[in-house]
């Protein structure tokens, strides 16, 4: 089974269970609205748009892209105007990092029999989408679409220099680079955001244990 099925599959687990209730309550998300959207992504795999056909054919696919976009426009829309200006921010610096790998990577993806060429840039553009971005909400829009805004500029590349070729946004459906790296920056931030807090807590209530045991000595000394 692809890993990114496999991934969705947990994903939707931790939904309906309820475990992952807090990751999408900072997303501003409901169980219901998780869980339709899973739905969404699967069947949406199975559809495909082809949006132009000469000179370079462009084809979407519904479930690797236009799904994971409409989540991110929601996202974006419930967002304040720096978490606006970091999910923008961080889908530029995605796209060109994911652009740039490809330019690195070998012509044939055969080539490459020690990973998927999918998964490498969605590993890429999740982990840089966190780092740019930071909340969750503004990981998932830069993931999605850093790695969106990469396949539209290869597509203009094509037309550009004229070469016969084929852009497929999202053509793997729900396990393709889009979907991973959006799940994976969330992932991310989650599990970095949790450390964070609870060391910060920590650092408090030593700060508040060192104090009132300062405010016991002064008082002894009174």
């Amino acid at each position: 089974m692809p890993i990114g099925t496999v991934l969705l599959v947990v994903l939707a687990v931790l939904v309906y269970f309820g475990l992952a209730h807090r990751a999408l309550d900072r997303m501003r998300l409901s169980d219901r609205a998780a869980l339709l959207m899973i739905g969404l992504l699967l069947v949406g795999s199975w559809l495909n748009l082809t949006l132009v056909r000469q000179p370079v054919r462009l084809t979407v696919n519904v479930g690797g892209a236009l799904v994971p976009l409409g989540i991110a426009a929601y996202l974006l829309a419930g967002a304040d105007s720096n978490e606006r200006v970091r999910s923008i921010g961080g889908a530029v610096v995605t796209a060109g990092a994911v652009y740039g790998l490809g330019k690195l990577m070998p012509a044939e993806p055969t080539q490459m029999a020690f990973v998927d060429p999918v998964y490498l840039f969605a590993l890429a553009a999740g982990a840089i989408a966190y780092l740019v971005g930071r909340s969750r909400r503004a990981a998932f829009v830069a993931a999605v679409l850093g790695v969106v805004l990469a396949d539209v500029v290869h597509y203009l590349e094509l037309v550009r220099t004229r070469i016969p070729g084929h852009t497929w946004v999202g053509g793997a459906g729900a396990f393709d680079s889009v979907v991973i790296a959006g799940v994976l920056a969330v992932f991310l931030a989650e599990v970095v955001g949790e450390v964070r807090e609870r060391a910060t807590a920590q650092v408090g209530e030593e700060s508040d244990g060192a104090a009132a045991e300062g405010e016991e000595v002064s008082r002894g000394e009174t």
